[in-house]
């Protein structure tokens, strides 16, 4: 985390949009994550902000840790708010109401679960419009905010409340949604996966996110030690464990082409990313192995259908 700050120190910008003072876990990593891409983004945006750990933890009423425009929506309806501020902003400027230079980012915010599941009918709708809007899905991989239960970007053999491992199973059965692939598949104007663990390429891709003239899906992982039952000084290890083991690839697809932004040298053991991980610790040495096999697998399969991007 040292390191982490020396960079946001040097790079980003001393502005504190998101304030501390709010009322996250200890090693909240989608609340760091939060506060860079504010820092990124600047004081002309706009947030709508679904339901959810990120809503929960900074709009304790009559407090609030945001210093810009903020909205809370239902937990299913972020992408489709954020399609109506965009309109109304449009609508003002065609009655002479706001300059045309003037132009604010409007970011809508939801978790996994607000996302891949509730909420991915009213982005995909955001999508295929063509709405000038970032969309953020801050992946802790299930429903933290309600009790751990899953969802349908928990990984395959996590163990969740609703999930649970046990004598006749190894926790979630299905694979991760492809949640970035779909929402790319959209054919947006940008579409990126992101972690802490790389913070030049999540600042890049926040910029070019910023800069992109139409949609932009931004997939952020994002560990949630409360719920995978790990120490929480362990969000930025494991932001870049995932990326080195190949469970989570980095990449940006601009016009249909999907780019690796960064290449592992080489992939590490997956036991290096699970071991720490409470909701692993019911699996065997030998279903670590058969779950890494599965894993590069599909990492493979990606780095093969990918153009790498040069360092």
């Amino acid at each position: 985390m040292n390191e982490l700050n020396v960079f946001a120190a040097k790079v980003l910008p001393k502005q504190e949009l998101f304030s501390q003072g709010h009322r996250a876990c200890q090693g909240c990593i989608p609340a760091l994550v939060l506060r860079w891409m504010l820092k990124v983004l600047g004081r002309n945006t706009i947030v709508c902000n679904a339901t959810g750990c990120m809503e929960i933890i900074s709009s304790s009423y009559p407090e609030t840790a945001w210093n810009v425009p903020w909205i809370h929506v239902a937990f299913e309806n972020a992408a489709a708010v954020a399609s109506g501020v965009e309109a109304a902003i449009k609508a003002l400027r065609r009655k002479g109401r706001l300059p045309y230079d003037v132009e604010p980012t409007i970011l809508a915010i939801g978790g996994d679960g607000g996302t891949s599941d509730i909420g991915i009918q009213a982005l995909s709708g955001a999508m295929e419009r063509g709405h000038r809007i970032i969309y953020l899905c801050y992946d802790n991989e299930a429903y933290m905010n309600t009790g751990v239960q899953r969802s349908s970007s928990t990984p395959l053999w996590a163990t969740t409340t609703t999930s649970p491992a046990g004598k006749l199973s190894k926790g979630q059965k299905t694979w991760k949604k492809p949640l970035a692939r779909i929402m790319a598949d959209h054919r947006i104007a940008y579409c990126a996966t992101m972690s802490l663990g790389y913070p030049f390429d999540f600042v890049s891709k926040v910029e070019k996110a910023k800069a992109a003239d139409g949609p932009v899906f931004l997939h952020c992982f994002a560990p949630c030690p409360t719920g995978w039952k790990c120490g929480s000084e362990l969000g930025i290890r494991l932001s870049r464990l995932v990326v080195q083991t190949g469970v989570y690839p980095l990449f940006e697809v601009v016009d249909g082409v999907t780019y690796q932004t960064y290449k592992p040298p080489f992939l590490k053991p997956l036991k290096d990313y699970v071991s720490p991980q409470g909701r692993y610790k019911h699996l065997s040495a030998e279903d670590v192995e058969i779950l890494e096999g599965l894993v590069r697998e599909e990492y493979y399969k990606f780095e093969r259908s990918a153009v790498q991007v040069e360092e």
